[in-house]
């Protein structure tokens, strides 16, 4: 335990403010000469991944707050402006989403490393608790960050969510209605959300100081679940357990970078790449993956009251749990059945996550409800019974006694466990959100120049594709995030600042009013957006038969299809994040005519094989010979819509070549950084040992 710093400075300087704020004493004694248990495995690290995976949330979305407009009529775009026009703020927006993530992920491993070794147990109540309070504050930071983007899964995300409040008695209503600031998610809505999202991790950031706090008071737990006897039971924490935290915390961030420079969208919803409509509801609304298990929970309960009730509730058991528990021994190490029911319970979890993903309907309610009765189950007769009736092993003598003989074991056990559990959380991830079926064919998989971790884009396919989207697409299809000066932006379709010029002259664009307040037309500049087909939404739909057709800015990543079981595993692996352009060219290439014989095709709609319900308003929009290639290059179908989709690709992430450029770099260098601290930190534990 800490207990008062004996530090002495030698410098007058330090000395002068040490006697009047001993600050750097209480820096030493806690984070420097503070005793910690020899015996720590890598599960312990998460504690201080945590750390730094709060600062690294805080910071970032300190940043992205200066560029975010908290309006709905202007926030979907100022997230979009942040990724193309900020200077790395594709790198900020990557950093901050996956970050939620990461957190999630360090947190839920950290919480299990507490539940298997009895962290929660005398005399660390109330540091346990501390941390079921973070946990709840996490979760609503993270609701209401998801809500900001103001795509469609935000929005519906935040109808659904903010609703379940009106199932309480009496105030429900009144409770809904202060939430959304009227009588429906709206403006009033999105800027409490963000001004609750902005000031909730700095809430956070306090309850973590006073988790540390509880945590020097109460003492570290340990893998054996004996207290410290002797000074050979504890090392100093530096430079011991900060040289092995920093280790573990290097590795987490390769782990984290992969998905930010390789698969930044991997993990999201591409329903969130499309601007909220109140009138549009998703056929799927689905929460975050972290969110999943306890939305399986609310859906299993028929009452809704009953719901909202057992999902708060399957969160605040854990705060009982030093009461529900009461066996003397705290490890599951030494005590067999409750190791074999705790990852029982960790099946279970995972698995009410894969549920929460899929409809509530059929076999999935039943499900539900058996594993929300395994859930609690757990925690309010498996645990109370077992404190009882089992017999656990004998605990060693000391901590010296127990781990110092076996742990290059456990520390490469506890790696490579890890990366398992890793691999498990992402790939459970990736089932939940392909549960939205598509309703068509699967789109045959393509090979992608700007695919893998080393992918470009073909400058050539580019200039076609932007050739083929201007005389076919934007006849009725806008690219409102796009302006012309970005066809010479680099890692573009190689344009120069001339061409480009060239380009936007050929564009009449309404301006004014001038000195006279008339409305003129002047040749298009680099700085203005790519034109609008129809002059308003009304306009579009009386031309289309009554659809309107999609802005195409983002549709690369707005559209996504089911890979399947295993397959979106390996895609983790394989960096695939071309479910976008291969729906795009397989729906491009998709029509038949005459419609199956059996499909009722209804009338002014077209066939088309993978297009959710197959029935499309829009007519098949290319043949053969349709656009001419200065190029040579075969005048097809199949050439149309690989181009015209490498191009839609850009469209979406305009900074692809950069962040895989970087992203390599980064990686090269956080292996090198591993490497190094890997063979300090065994140089220094050499002495430990």
């Amino acid at each position: 335990m800490s207990g008062p710093s004996t530090y002495q400075p030698t410098n007058p300087a330090l000395q002068w403010i040490e006697k009047r704020l001993p600050i750097i004493g209480l820096v030493h004694s806690s984070f420097v000469a503070y005793p910690t248990p020899r015996n720590l495995n890598y599960w312990w690290t998460f504690g201080g991944i945590l750390s730094f995976m709060l600062g690294v949330q805080i910071v970032t979305g300190v940043i992205l707050a200066m560029h975010y407009t908290p309006h709905v009529d202007m926030a979907f775009n100022s997230v979009e402006s942040i990724v193309r026009d900020v200077n790395y703020g594709w790198l900020l927006r990557y950093l901050h989403s996956n970050g939620a993530s990461m957190f999630f992920i360090a947190v839920y491993i950290h919480m299990l490393r507490g539940l298997y070794y009895g962290s929660y147990k005398a005399p660390r109540e109330i540091l346990w608790i501390l941390g079921v309070i973070i946990y709840l504050l996490m979760m609503a930071t993270g609701f209401m960050g998801y809500v900001l983007p103001w795509g469609q899964m935000s929005f519906w995300g935040a109808t659904v969510i903010t609703n379940l409040f009106s199932a309480i008695p009496y105030v429900g209503e009144s409770i809904v209605t202060l939430l959304w600031g009227g009588y429906s998610v709206g403006n009033p809505t999105l800027n409490r959300f963000f001004s609750l999202h902005y000031l909730l991790p700095f809430v956070i950031a306090g309850v973590v100081v006073l988790h540390v706090w509880a945590l020097h008071v109460a003492g570290q737990n340990n893998p054996a679940g004996v207290e410290p006897k002797t000074e050979k039971d504890t090392v100093p924490f530096t430079p011991y357990a900060t040289i092995k935290d920093g280790f573990g915390m290097v590795c987490f961030m390769i782990f984290y970078a992969w998905f930010v420079f390789y698969i930044p969208n991997y993990l999201g919803d591409p329903d969130n790449y499309i601007m909220a409509n109140p009138g549009v509801t998703p056929a799927h609304i689905v929460p975050e993956w972290y969110y999943l298990p306890f939305y399986a929970i609310l859906r299993s309960i028929p009452s809704k009251l009953g719901g909202v009730i057992a999902m708060f509730s399957a969160i605040i058991v854990l705060a009982f749990l030093p009461w529900l528990d009461t066996a003397k021994t705290k490890s599951s190490k030494y005590r067999p059945l409750a190791k074999q029911f705790f990852w029982m319970f960790v099946v279970v979890a995972v698995l009410l996550g894969w549920l929460g993903g899929k409809p509530a309907e059929g076999i999935y309610i039943i499900a539900g409800r058996v594993l929300t009765f395994c859930y609690f189950a757990y925690f309010l007769i498996v645990l109370p019974i077992l404190s009882r009736i089992e017999t656990p092993r004998a605990l060693p003598n000391s901590i010296a006694d127990d781990v110092l003989a076996k742990y290059g074991k456990k520390a490469a056990s506890a790696i490579i466990a890890l990366i398992l559990a890793g691999g498990l959380i992402v790939g459970g991830t990736q089932n939940a959100k392909a549960a939205d079926e598509h309703g068509g064919s699967t789109p045959p998989s393509l090979n992608w120049s700007f695919a893998g971790p080393f992918g470009k884009f073909d400058r050539g396919a580019l200039q076609r594709g932007y050739k083929v989207y201007k005389e076919v697409c934007a006849t009725c299809h806008s690219m409102s995030l796009l302006h012309f000066r970005n066809l010479a932006d680099a890692g573009g379709p190689g344009f120069s600042a001339a061409q480009a010029l060239a380009v936007a002259s050929d564009v009449k664009v309404q301006d004014g009013p001038n000195d006279a307040g008339d409305m003129f037309e002047r040749p298009g500049r680099l700085a203005d957006p790519f034109p609008k087909p129809f002059p308003n939404e009304n306009a579009a739909r009386a031309a289309n038969g009554g659809a309107y057709p999609p802005d195409l800015s983002l549709m690369a990543k707005a559209r996504n299809y089911d890979r399947g079981f295993p397959q979106f595993v390996f895609d983790f692996f394989t960096q695939f994040q071309e479910k976008g352009p291969n729906y795009i060219d397989a729906l491009l290439q998709g029509y038949v005519d005459p419609a199956p014989k059996d499909f009722a095709l209804p009338p002014g709609a077209y066939y088309n094989k993978y297009f959710p319900g197959h029935a499309i308003k829009m007519p098949k929009p290319i043949s053969d010979d349709q656009v001419t290639y200065d190029d040579g290059t075969p005048q097809k179908v199949e050439n149309y819509a690989k181009d015209v989709s490498t191009f839609l690709m850009w469209t979406a992430e305009p900074h692809l070549e950069a962040r895989k450029r970087i992203g390599l770099q980064v990686m090269v260098f956080l292996i090198i950084f591993a490497f190094l601290m890997y063979f300090t930190k065994k140089k220094v534990w050499a002495n430990a040992h």
